[in-house]
């Protein structure tokens, strides 16, 4: 009897801990993109002269960079963060050259994920294929939709991703220190 009482505290136990890394973890992160957001949209926005629906578009954009690096351990992190960078520099890259000659044109974002695509394949780096592509289509339409030179939406996206990372590499390694990462 007194054995049966032990293993349900035992599962107890561990279902506590569970569910206080669980919460403490998603709190992180929400904490984390709440911070990418602010640095982006009230810190730096008061560094470049973009309008108030750019520096709200930099705020996505940087939550979206910190939620795609924030993750589990700090090697799981790194690798995100070099996956998100590869596919991200050269999307911008891209990107910024069109923009620079013609303004947004489906065509020309169908024609920038393709050579994205193409360009990651030849280089092994096919895993950032969807990454690049999401990025180029986002990219395009902001630019499209916003006011002002199109080519300066892959600038702005640009800081706008390197805070994202920085903020998401830098608050998982909280998650450890806490011991705040739930078993997968």
């Amino acid at each position: 009897m007194e054995t049966a009482q032990k293993q349900n505290d035992a599962v107890m136990d561990n279902r506590l801990s569970r569910l206080w890394k669980v919460f403490g973890f998603g709190t992180l992160l929400a904490v984390s993109c709440l911070v990418s957001y602010w640095l982006i949209t009230t810190i730096l926005a008061r560094e470049y002269f973009a309008s108030k629906d750019n520096d709200l578009v930099g705020g996505m954009w940087a939550v979206v960079a910190t939620i795609f690096v924030f993750r589990h351990s700090i090697l799981e992190s790194a690798h995100a963060a070099l996956s998100r960078t590869v596919a991200t520099l050269l999307s911008f890259a891209l990107c910024f050259l069109y923009l620079l000659i013609f303004p947004f044109h489906v065509l020309g974002m169908v024609a920038l994920i393709w050579t994205s695509t193409v360009v990651l394949a030849l280089i092994g780096r096919s895993e950032d294929i969807i990454t690049a592509g999401i990025t180029t289509a986002v990219v395009l339409v902001v630019a499209g939709v916003s006011h002002g030179p199109g080519w300066l939406q892959p600038l702005l996206r640009l800081v706008d991703t390197a805070v994202g990372i920085a903020v998401g590499i830098l608050t998982s390694r909280i998650a450890p220190a806490l011991d705040l990462v739930p078993e997968q």
